[in-house]
């Protein structure tokens, strides 16, 4: 197998008597995308900017391309792509121009940055808004030239900070075909995302991390089949409790959220024979999912944590 462009061996970062990352290690090869999932305040954007060199660490060490970080950060930032959480697209410049000046911090020869500015818009689909500025794009548009702007030096290793939230169906959709593209190009990308269909679609790999810990490590189909019962019953409604106390014994575990009761089962006939009598209930039968999964493993409880 190849070395792995990115190395994190038992981090931790502590903010006083907080520790907000314990004990983390993870590694990502080259064309593989690993997830990192979890509620607020689970530790994913501090670890992102430990990897990054913004934030030094309290304990354990972080590798890229076998660089040490932060002690060697410039070099191992010239291989590596950043997205972060929110945009900070120069609003003065026009899209072409937001890809000119940010090559030239990579100190690329202005011919080598003309030669990838109408590749890197064709990539994004903005050829038509090269000389647009972001304020006049919707916001899809600015996520996808900020993707296109973090692949101006050409990285090894792109670090997307939760890149579709706040997009359309149709532009995560678009942004998800450009980053399968990048992976069949043999690029690394390290995730996070709360979009567990997100997580589902785009990674090899999920760590699910929680209180600064990382308590499970997978494929996400290998999660599901580890962690969860196959099939999943949504009842909703007036009487989804009064379902759940009769029939909660024909399932291998109930669960309630708001109005509505999960049956988790991995025999699903016995429980829909039972709801299939019963008129005044709606309910959905579905596999289990990362959405199932997540909620499993970190609970229902509200985060508000940042």
């Amino acid at each position: 197998m190849a070395d792995p462009l990115l190395r994190v061996s038992h981090l931790s970062k502590r903010f006083g008597d907080a520790t907000v990352v314990d004990d983390l290690s993870f590694e990502i090869a080259p064309g593989e995308c690993l997830g990192v999932i979890g509620p607020n305040g689970a530790g994913k954007t501090t670890t992102i900017r430990i990897c990054l060199g913004l934030t030094g660490p309290s304990g354990g060490g972080v590798e890229a391309f076998g660089l040490p970080l932060p002690a060697r950060v410039r070099d191992a930032k010239k291989r590596i792509g950043v997205v972060s959480q929110f945009d900070s697209l120069d609003p003065d410049f026009t899209c072409a121009e937001n890809l000119r000046v940010y090559g030239a911090y990579f100190g690329l020869g202005r011919d080598t940055i003309a030669a990838r500015v109408p590749k890197l818009l064709e990539f994004a689909a903005l050829q038509s808004k090269a000389d647009a500025k972001p304020g006049e794009l919707s916001g899809g548009m600015k996520r996808r030239l900020s993707l296109a702007r973090a692949l101006i030096n050409d990285p090894d290793l792109l670090i997307l900070d939760e890149p579709t939230t706040g997009l359309d169906p149709q532009a995560r959709h678009l942004m998800w075909e450009r980053l399968n593209n990048l992976l069949g190009q043999g690029k690394a990308i390290l995730l996070t995302t709360h979009f567990m269909d997100e997580a589902e679609r785009l990674c090899d790999r999920l760590l699910v991390l929680d209180h600064g810990r990382k308590i499970a490590e997978g494929t996400p189909r290998g999660l599901i089949g580890e962690h969860l019962e196959s099939d999943v019953i949504e009842v909703y409604g007036d009487g989804a409790f009064a379902a759940m106390q009769a029939h909660q014994t024909l399932a291998d575990r109930v669960e309630t959220s708001g109005e509505t009761v999960f049956f988790y089962v991995r025999d699903a006939k016995p429980v829909l024979d039972a709801l299939s009598t019963d008129h005044a209930i709606r309910y959905l039968h579905r596999p289990a999912n990362l959405e199932d999964l997540f909620l499993k493993l970190t609970g229902r409880q509200i985060r508000d944590d940042a």
